[in-house]
């Protein structure tokens, strides 16, 4: 038997379907199956491959085997479920994650947008909240909800994908990046992404009239080159969002705004949640921190395992 290392070449994945990943190559797209060493010393991760990867290609071998895959510079992990506590790499690699989300149909939900963007500002991945479909939103919750984001601060996009509003922006931002598109079922991330691109023919989703929420039209995360430059990753609508592995100690950092307070807090370590002299807390009882963006840190800072509490290492010392 020849144990001779064979030949790769290098290949971006577009896609990961069950058991074979669709990969760009320098010749075109190819189906490869991941090697089985891939699937060892995970080290709690439920997948080693995700969309966005750079990997390691063999050509030789009948099905063709992805080898390695290279050091991510970033990525999006998330719990994968209730029932399976491994972390489920999304995407990897992102210049930019953008939040899609609607005041109407679906409603919007600040809770499940505080966390995609705790997440981003973890793994460090510049992101966007953009409000689509304002030609059903009403005028006062749209000011209300770009008030509350800018003064974390990120940026807000207001977009309508039916008459064109916001679009040349968000196209504007999207060129030469590699960009995720990520938020709810029927938010209206496929529908975005045609008219950035139009002639894609993406799916897009519709409401359902009985749960007032979005059907899954997208199954995959998806790579998609844009004429314009750059690249897209259009997901799959998500209903639960929850961190994984992140300590106690660390989940305030996520909140950008709430350094620019804390240090009215009477303890130095202060969670914000129980302590009396919170700073934290008071602002928010005197309306110059949104309610909804605590309510989403008090709810998150719930769900920390108690044995996962603290990271030593990011102590400051005594």
């Amino acid at each position: 038997m020849d144990d001779a290392p064979q030949q790769t070449q290098p290949g971006r994945v577009l896609r990961v379907d069950a058991k074979v990943c669709h990969v760009q190559v320098e010749a075109g797209v190819i189906q490869a199956s991941p090697r089985g060493h891939l699937f060892e010393n995970l080290e709690g991760r439920k997948n080693p491959i995700a969309v966005g990867d750079f990997v390691d290609v063999s050509l030789e071998g009948d099905p063709v085997a992805i080898e390695s895959v290279h050091e991510r510079r970033n990525y999006l992990g998330r719990t994968a479920s209730s029932h399976d506590p491994r972390e489920q790499i999304l995407v990897a690699n992102a210049d930019q994650l953008f939040i899609v989300s609607s005041l109407q149909d679906p409603g919007f939900s600040s809770n499940r947008t505080d966390r995609i963007l705790a997440a981003c500002i973890w793994h460090e991945i510049p992101v966007v909240l953009v409000i689509n479909k304002i030609d059903l939103s009403g005028a006062g919750d749209l000011e209300d909800i770009r008030r509350t984001y800018e003064a974390v601060p990120i940026e807000v996009i207001e977009t309508c994908a039916v008459d064109g509003r916001g679009v040349d922006i968000l196209k504007d931002r999207m060129r030469d990046k590699v960009s995720v598109l990520y938020g709810p079922s029927g938010a209206g991330k496929s529908t975005l992404i045609n008219a950035v691109q139009p002639g894609l023919n993406l799916r897009e989703g519709k409401i359902s009239s009985y749960w007032k929420q979005g059907k899954h039209t997208t199954s995959y995360s998806q790579l998609i080159p844009l004429e314009m430059g750059g690249w897209v990753i259009d997901t799959p609508g998500i209903r639960v969002f929850r961190l994984h592995g992140l300590k106690r100690n660390l989940l305030r950092d996520l909140f950008p705004e709430f350094e620019r307070i804390q240090n009215k807090c009477h303890f130095d370590g202060c969670s914000h949640d129980h302590e009396p002299d919170c700073g934290v807390f008071d602002a928010v009882d005197r309306g110059e921190l949104a309610a909804s963006r605590y309510a989403s840190y008090v709810e998150m800072l719930d769900e920390i395992d108690p044995d996962n509490a603290y990271d030593p290492a990011e102590e400051e010392p005594l």
